[in-house]
């Protein structure tokens, strides 16, 4: 499948997996569940720049084309983890990172300014690779908890369960307990849930 067909297979999931974060905002009223978007073909740039809460988040379809430009993302997202605008105490952000192809940018150091933050290194980093183009020990290196490893999507049923369990069960989880920034090493307190299996061996994959 082309590009196009993988990023439209990404804007339905995500657009399927919003009412199901809704849902966990309002069985969890204590936390306020804020959602951001960041693309990053050709240069990295906001689709919704503000936290905005989930009842009110509207998704912004992405593009396909043009070049991975993941190392000036993770920078963008490093320094909205700064203290301020980040409070001293929170709950422990969410990154969710998918990608379909490599970086051709500089993106160790965006992930290390990413993981200079104390909230950079205090998130719950979950990504998903869309296909077998991507650079799986980026992703690995992204995640930083040999527990988590990345989830590969081979067709669209499977990006939809995959978005469907970040956006949900990872954001359950993650609205539990408080966190200290000061702290170091994966967020104390975060159980991470067990993603949805593979597909069974005789599916074809699309990509």
């Amino acid at each position: 499948m082309s590009a196009d067909g993988k990023i439209q297979s990404l804007n339905n999931a995500a657009r399927e997996a919003l009412p199901n974060m809704r849902r966990v905002a309002e069985e969890n009223p204590n936390a306020a569940v804020l959602v951001r978007l960041l693309a990053f073909s050709s240069g990295a740039r906001w689709l919704v720049a503000e936290p905005t809460p989930v009842a009110s988040f509207s998704w912004v379809d992405l593009e396909a084309g043009g070049v991975t430009d993941l190392g000036a993302a993770l920078s963008m997202v490093a320094k909205e983890l700064h203290v301020p605008p980040m409070t001293s105490r929170a709950l422990p952000p969410v990154l969710v990172l998918v990608s379909d192809g490599q970086p051709t940018d500089n993106h160790e150091q965006g992930l290390a300014e990413l993981l200079a933050e104390p909230w950079g290194q205090r998130a719950v980093r979950i990504a998903i690779a869309i296909g077998r183009d991507t650079d799986y020990e980026v992703l690995e290196r992204f995640i930083g908890n040999p527990k988590i490893n990345p989830l590969t999507a081979n067709h669209p049923d499977e990006l939809v369960r995959y978005i469907n369990w970040a956006s949900t069960a990872v954001l359950q989880s993650a609205s539990s307990p408080r966190i200290d920034p000061a702290a170091t090493g994966p967020p104390v307190g975060v159980a991470i849930p067990t993603p949805p299996s593979a597909p069974p061996a005789d599916v074809a994959p699309t990509w």
